[in-house]
């Protein structure tokens, strides 16, 4: 029953925030942030990125900041100066350090005073030499449930918790006022109740300017049912997690996948298996492929992708053995209205397993906007990644005119 309140609850605000009750009061011009990756370093004229505020290139290695000495040469897939031509005026270009799998390198930086401040003495020396206006934390994750998380238990990691947010201090102390620091931070619940709870939240606040809230890949590997990968009900909650442990709205950004999941589900589990994810659960109503039993993605032991699911940018040719089903999915796929996502389940038994797809479709990303970022007066948005949209960029093309929509709108209430 808590869940079920819960969930009307959260439709209630999204069903508010359409019909246009929720403007925001903050007249600061919503933050757009694109993350530029070395597997995409597309990037499109200036009628694609005019709202863009902020580029952040992925990735550096967090290992690279503890060595004593290391490469002056200070390795990036572009340099910042190259990049900063292809934007706008004052569009802010950050570094990101880590990314998924990079937890080693972290745990080293973290786990003292001494390793700290090495840390971040060598993070303003590649900001200094690159030119870079700031640097984004991208640890997945602190306290566990990582890459490695079958290898190193949460337990072992548990100190890393404490020590996230004093790593973020020695940061913010080397790099000083002028300079900016944000943080990729977990969107699955069980991810972010190790780390960022209301005796650490505002600690780290008090350090960067801003949280990129990964609200996609909330179905992955271990995911035990299928549900919305990157939709508005898990987005939300995500959210909330960080409001309520302190974090200020205006300081987080929702994130946008600028690519496409898919995920093989037995045929046997693909029909009257599947479970409600609606609001109309208690009463016994069920939405076609959402709440599926994905069985084991990964191993058991050791963590590994057992190769059951899959995913690929707009960039990316599609598949071949999954190109058909993709075809059908942009076709035949849904909007689930409840759940606030996209999504098909492909029941072809010429397939060994029926699929699952889950992505934001352009119409799907324009409903977040009022639905989560103007209900919950979030400061920005952004999305992995702007490369990954070309050559089209139709998903970045939504997000543009949305940011664009909600800023004229504050531009016309300050006169």
């Amino acid at each position: 029953m808590e869940s079920f309140i819960r969930r009307l609850w959260l439709a209630i605000v999204t069903i508010a925030a359409f019909v246009g009750v929720t403007a925001m009061t903050s007249q600061t011009p919503l933050r757009n942030i694109m993350y530029l990756t070395g597997q995409h370093p597309i990037i499109p004229d200036l009628s694609h990125t005019f709202t863009v505020t902020h580029v952040v290139l992925a990735f550096m290695q967090s290992s690279f900041f503890n060595e004593d000495e290391p490469d002056p040469w200070w390795p990036l897939f572009m340099p910042v100066a190259a990049v900063r031509s292809r934007f706008r005026p004052r569009t802010k270009i950050m570094v990101a350090i880590g990314g998924w799998g990079d937890t080693k390198g972290f745990a080293t930086a973290a786990r003292d005073e001494d390793s700290r401040q090495r840390f971040a003495k060598n993070v303003v020396k590649m900001v200094e030499a690159t030119g870079a206006d700031g640097v984004d934390i991208d640890w997945e994750y602190p306290g566990g449930n990582g890459e490695d998380y079958k290898v190193i238990s949460n337990f072992e990691k548990a100190w890393e918790a404490a020590a996230y947010p004093q790593l973020l201090a020695a940061l913010r102390r080397a790099l000083g006022p002028s300079k900016l620091i944000s943080a990729a931070v977990p969107g699955i619940l069980g991810d972010i109740r190790l780390a960022f709870t209301p005796d650490t939240v505002p600690a780290i606040m008090a350090s960067v300017d801003f949280l990129n809230v990964m609200t996609y890949d909330l179905m992955n590997r271990r995911s035990t049912s299928t549900q919305h990968h990157t939709g508005i009900i898990g987005s939300m909650e995500s959210l909330d997690e960080y409001l309520n442990a302190g974090a200020p709205p205006a300081k987080l950004n929702l994130g946008f996948a600028f690519y496409v999941k898919f995920f093989r589900v037995p045929h046997h589990n693909s029909h009257d298996h599947c479970v409600s994810r609606s609001l109309l659960e208690p009463f016994g109503s069920k939405i076609p492929g959402i709440g599926c039993p994905t069985g084991g993605m990964e191993d058991p032991g050791t963590g590994i992708d057992l190769g059951r699911t899959g995913g690929f940018s707009y960039h990316d040719a599609v598949p071949d053995e999954v190109a058909r089903s993709f075809k059908r999915a942009l076709s035949e796929g849904v909007y689930d209205e409840w759940g606030g996502g996209y999504y098909f389940m492909d029941h072809d038994t010429e397939l060994p397993d029926a699929l699952f797809w889950t992505f934001d479709t352009p119409d799907a990303i324009a409903r977040k906007f009022p639905h989560v970022v103007e209900s919950n007066k979030l400061g920005g948005v952004f999305a992995w990644g702007l490369g990954e949209d070309a050559p089209e960029f139709t998903h970045l093309k939504a997000v543009s005119d949305n940011v664009a929509r909600i800023n004229a709108g504050r531009v016309r209430d300050e006169l």
